[in-house]
């Protein structure tokens, strides 16, 4: 509001030489104002002095300032109603919001950020995007579209162990969570049972292998087998057979087949299914000098390893295809485990590949 160049008692002075009975024009051609400005301070301030007149002038400051600050208030509440309708606690989203009421006029800068509880550098801020986002991004996409049941955490230690990316774990997941690539969290039932004791860990490549039978179907419901064999020192697979029938016979010539190219193990743990318990596949292993470890009847988190292991195979990719032939299933179980070994992090082993534990041991 624009000050008078008069003082309240240059006022006073006036009205109270009217009062004495000077002409109004006179007072006027005296002072250097105008009839109409006398007229309004006569209106607003006749019958009083100097202190009354003070007083009335703050009140009516006082009053100024608390219908500036009340419809300050309504406005903010206002733009909280319409800008927050859910819940926005990210500082990007707030200051979206407080940028969309300053452009439609609404408010000021000031106002806007009270409104939205954000500074006015916050408001002023530009993200500096780098080139590198984009990649980070192409990468997520990509990984999640080949590995659809591969979280945050896969995607992250496969860019980082295994293709030697050095981007930090806030940034990726930053725009992990951008891409809206989470994962649904499935509730765990908590069952209360005893802690089984842990299996004992190899430490050498050959000390310990695991084996194991599982079961799937093909589209005309035909039922398949595949034969898994891991090393349990760096959980590396070796072997997936697929057939309709895998007796002892067959047992042991693809474990002579691995003992070719891998060399002979020291000990190997299994259930006690009718192929390992067979006289063939004992006699084979005495003449091997290789010892057949039985894990207890009903006990299978005894052969945890590989029992993990096939859970892996059944959620990775066993699950995800209808197979036509026998052909198919144990050509994909071959390119599968190609990626297992070499590009598929493993949490049991601090987030690196069977491969670059052997590399890292040797």
């Amino acid at each position: 509001m624009r000050k008078s160049r008069f003082t309240d008692s240059q006022i006073m002075a006036v009205l109270k030489q009217a009062e004495a009975g000077v002409k109004v024009p006179d007072l006027c051609r005296e002072h250097g104002i105008s009839s109409a400005t006398f007229y309004k301070w006569r209106s607003r301030f006749g019958g009083m002095d100097t202190s009354m007149m003070k007083r009335l002038k703050e009140l009516e400051a006082e009053n100024r300032r608390l219908k500036k600050m009340y419809a300050e208030e309504w406005l903010k509440s206002d733009l909280r109603e319409e800008g927050l309708e859910g819940k926005v606690v990210r500082p990007s989203h707030r200051r979206e919001m407080a940028r969309k009421a300053v452009a439609a006029g609404r408010c000021s800068i000031r106002l806007a950020c009270q409104a939205f509880s954000i500074s006015e550098t916050c408001y002023r801020y530009r993200a500096k995007l780098g080139h590198e986002n984009a990649v980070i991004a192409d990468w997520l996409v990509r990984l999640t579209h080949n590995h659809r049941n591969w979280g945050f955490g896969f995607c992250y230690l496969y860019l980082r162990n295994v293709k030697g990316f050095r981007w930090n774990h806030k940034r990726v997941y930053r725009i992990y969570r951008s891409l809206e690539l989470n994962l649904r969290i499935k509730p765990k039932k908590r069952l209360i049972r005893e802690k089984p004791e842990p299996l004992a860990a190899p430490e050498a490549v050959n000390q310990s292998w695991s084996m194991d039978f599982m079961h799937d179907q093909l589209s005309n419901g035909r039922t398949y087998r595949l034969f898994n064999v891991i090393d349990d020192y760096n959980r590396e697979g070796l072997i997936i057979d697929a057939d309709f029938s895998l007796p002892a016979e067959r047992v042991i010539r693809s474990l002579e087949q691995l003992i070719e190219w891998r060399g002979k193990p020291q000990a190997i743990r299994c259930d006690n299914g009718p192929e390992y318990v067979s006289h063939k596949l004992t006699a084979w292993a005495k003449k091997q000098r290789i010892d057949i470890n039985y894990i207890q009847p009903g006990k299978p988190q005894q052969n945890a390893y590989v029992e993990r292991y096939n859970r892996t195979i059944r959620y990775d990719w066993l699950s995800h295809y209808l197979f036509e032939s026998i052909a198919e299933v144990q050509d994909c179980a071959t390119q599968w485990l190609w990626t297992y070994n070499n590009e598929r992090p493993n949490m049991a082993l601090g987030g690196i590949t069977p491969k670059q534990k052997v590399a890292m041991a040797a």
